[in-house]
């Protein structure tokens, strides 16, 4: 049986990596061009983070890369952050989560990495010969028949046994075949940003440590990436999630109330750098016909909740066991893909709820909010709270049932 795997992110790469293993042949598209050489350069030089910005990755992804033989490769390409320092806007530090408590909350199971860092590791385990493609998307999908048809955005038409959808919050796939983004965007109240800077000086300060820098509504997260590089990652609350024509200039105008080193490193913010509206993406069905959502087409958590690579890792794993021993007929994939989101879904849903309840502790409005949250980060370093916390950064057990 074939798949087209819509999507070369860790969701459509964990995805092809599993239906590879149960039997499938897949083709991965994916509009961005392909990592490495020219194209990073290219990336760089424009503010772009080649590599995304850093995330912890930790729990049932974590678990899911151990049993596909990627742990190794997954661990060196650990930032070896030593905490999270935060600050007041004139670089004051106020809270401090060390290192080992992080580590302590994924149950000493936690690396921070660039995600993209985590792209490249599953699209090497895939060698070769696997048929990705960059630079082509779909434009149009016929799901009916005996099978799939997917028109590409090169003239050519693909047909399989199943479309996979795992191309993102602005799934192009989702579009095509569930209707329109606005039917499944659920704003959460925030913008977000990030772009990369040279700045030696700045470089040195930040040290082995991810630095937030936060007053009433902003934050702006600083870390090294080397000797002389680091990157950013900026939130902040907004009324809608409308986008500035200028996200540049948007940028200076909220934080320009900020100091440290924060002044000198918004003069060299490119004028495009990556921006976008912070919201989850609730879908009723997961599957129709033979085209079914993986990852953050379907599932995204957002920010707010975090795990979101750990999650598509995992569901990623469910899809390709549920796959593995079905039929090639309509009734054999729709019955493995609504095990699958059975399976998963319940998950999503409670990991969204928890994101809605905390966002507005993930960028507090107010000062009396932010000393709150100060307190917290404290507290959570201390072993109780890891013990605390652990039974809810679970996910879906992939030997069985879902797990909460």
């Amino acid at each position: 049986m074939r798949a087209i795997i819509v999507g070369a992110g860790i969701a459509g790469l964990a995805t092809a990596w599993w239906l590879r293993e149960a039997g499938w042949e897949t083709t991965v598209v994916e509009q961005r061009p392909e990592r490495g050489g020219a194209a990073d350069a290219e990336a760089a030089a424009a503010g772009t983070i080649p590599g995304g910005y850093v995330i912890d990755f930790f729990g049932p992804g974590y678990d899911a890369v151990e049993r596909m033989g990627l742990l190794d490769r997954v661990r060196t390409r650990d930032l070896a952050l030593e905490g999270v320092q935060y600050r007041t806007p004139q670089g004051r530090p106020t809270a401090r989560m060390a290192g080992e408590a992080l580590r302590r909350l994924g149950g000493d199971r936690l690396v921070s990495l660039l995600r993209g860092d985590l792209e490249l590791v599953l699209r090497a385990s895939l060698g070769p010969e696997a048929d990705v493609r960059h630079g082509v998307g779909p434009v149009h999908v016929d799901p009916g028949g005996d099978g799939v048809s997917v028109e590409l955005t090169d003239g050519t038409v693909e047909r399989a046994d199943l479309l996979v959808g795992a191309d993102g919050t602005h799934s192009r796939v989702r579009a095509l075949v569930f209707g329109p983004e606005e039917d499944y965007r659920r704003y959460l109240g925030a913008h977000t940003a990030a772009f990369l800077f040279e700045d030696q000086e700045a470089a040195r300060a930040l040290g082995r440590e991810l630095h937030m820098l936060e007053a009433p509504g902003v934050q702006a997260g600083l870390y090294r990436l080397s000797e002389t590089t680091g990157a950013t990652f900026l939130c902040h609350l907004a009324p809608d999630g409308a986008l500035p024509a200028d996200p540049r200039a948007r940028l200076h105008e909220v934080y320009s109330g900020m100091g440290w080193h924060l002044p000198r490193i918004l003069e060299a913010c490119p004028p495009r750098p990556f921006y976008d509206a912070v919201e989850q993406i609730t879908v009723p069905a997961w599957s129709r016909s033979r085209v079914v959502l993986v990852g953050d087409a379907c599932q995204a958590v957002s920010l707010m909740a975090g795990q979101g690579a750990s999650m598509a890792v995992a569901a990623a794993e469910v899809l390709g066991r549920e796959l593995a021993t079905t039929s090639p007929s309509a009734e054999g994939i729709g019955a493995a893909l609504a095990r699958y989101e059975e399976r998963v879904k319940p998950v999503i849903e409670a990991k969204q709820a928890a994101g809605r309840r905390t966002a507005r502790w993930f960028v507090p409005a107010s000062a009396a909010r932010l000393l709150v949250r100060r307190q917290a980060l404290r507290l959570s370093s201390t072993r109780l709270a890891a013990r605390v916390m652990r039974p809810f950064l679970t996910g879906p057990d992939t030997a069985g049932r879902p797990r909460a």
